[in-house]
């Protein structure tokens, strides 16, 4: 392990440690991301004095007055009401790093760095690194549902590894008190967006499933096997996050409202609309082959239902969705590039007609105007065939 980096004036005398993410993604070998610390034995006032910003809400955290790093005071949690905002929080002086660590969700995120490098790891979350396993940290994990999103999440992002017994058991347990209906939308959210981001996306999705959250979370998403190697495709081709909701929400009745229960943002919810829409005009209907035959006046159609004039590029990267789309349930089809390409070219195409021209022929007939533009658009069409 390589060292965390050396006191600077502000962290002076404190006892502070990175934890969490950033440790346990430098035991796997992976790129360093944001350092979250922690710092023991020291008060709010201790902070400010040195410069520290609060910005926390329910608890003190502090950023650097430098690097603008956070830095959270070592607290521990009690449960007192319902849902993920139900807990008093304790920040005293006398609040350990163990103390701290043992209120962490999953082993893995509950290992401290000092710094000069030295691991503290009371719950051995390096044993479940190297042993690839998923664990809970105690008993208190099924008080708070947000670590059941976290843990499928986590779950999609480290994708070898396993979730231990008792941890799915407590998981299970979180949704058969009720307590996973305390979730607000806006979290539900955040989780799932990351998930969608994911190496593989579905494990989340199945491992909602398979706790029963799923359907309390997001009643409205119908999700099949078949998603989940969609989503799989999506995330390897690099397509962004609201064409992976799309595909999603594809199969479900109405895609938009999945996205409306949990406050996704609008251009997911229109992605998700919009999706269906091109599966049908091309055709791509499970067990059945893409129709590449479509006419000119069909391809319009599609163009012009889906508003790609006037936003080209969500057009094409609902197009793009479309490789993903598995055709029967052995295969996905990855031979529509050639396709892409070409809507490529009619899109172009048709947003190069000089508008301002055919509408200076009818000048005064906006019924002239808007029949001419169609079939200039059209000759334009039979052109590429």
């Amino acid at each position: 392990m390589g060292q965390t980096g050396q006191m600077d004036a502000a962290t002076q005398g404190l006892q502070v440690y990175i934890v969490g993410g950033a440790v346990r993604d430098q035991l796997l070998n992976l790129p360093a991301g944001d350092r979250d610390w922690v710092v023991v034995g020291a008060s709010p006032e201790t902070m400010a004095a040195r410069g520290f910003l609060p910005v926390g809400g329910d608890f003190p955290v502090f950023l650097h007055p430098v690097t603008r790093e956070e830095y959270a005071l070592a607290r521990t949690e009690r449960k007192s009401g319902r849902g993920y905002k139900g807990f008093t929080f304790y920040t005293g002086i006398d609040v350990t790093l163990e103390d701290d660590l043992q209120r962490r969700d999953l082993t893995v995120n509950a290992i401290a760095q000092a710094p000069d490098g030295q691991l503290i790891d009371p719950l051995r979350g390096q044993d479940d690194i190297r042993n690839k396993v998923l664990r809970h940290v105690g008993q208190a994990f099924n008080e708070d549902p947000v670590r059941l999103l976290r843990l499928a999440r986590f779950a999609a992002r480290f994708h070898d590894f396993s979730i231990a017994d008792e941890t799915l058991r407590l998981a299970r347990q979180l949704v058969d008190d009720g307590e996973v209906d305390t979730l607000v939308p806006e979290r539900v959210w955040q989780e799932v967006a990351k998930g969608l981001r994911a190496g593989q996306p579905g494990r989340m999705f199945d491992v909602l499933r398979s706790t029963g959250a799923l359907e309390r979370v997001m009643p409205d998403l119908v999700y099949t096997d078949q998603i989940t190697a969609e989503l799989a495709c999506a995330v390897a081709s690099d397509l962004s996050l609201p064409v992976c909701f799309a595909l999603l929400c594809r199969h479900s009745a109405q895609p938009a409202a999945v996205g409306a229960h949990i406050r996704a943002p609008s251009e997911c919810q229109d992605y998700a609309r919009l999706l269906p829409m091109i599966v049908q005009g091309l055709g791509l209907n499970p067990g059945v082959a893409p129709n590449p035959y479509l006419s000119p006046q069909e391809r319009l159609d599609l163009m012009e239902r889906c508003d790609a004039l006037r936003k080209p590029d969500r057009f094409l990267e609902l197009i793009a969705a479309t490789t993903c789309i598995a055709l029967d349930s052995n295969s996905v089809a990855t031979d529509r590039l050639p396709e892409l390409q070409a809507w490529e070219r009619r899109v172009t195409a048709i947003r190069s007609i000089d508008a301002g021209a055919i509408a200076s022929r009818h000048v005064g007939n906006p019924q002239a105007i808007k029949q001419a533009m169609r079939e200039a658009r059209l000759e334009v069409l039979e052109r590429l065939l």
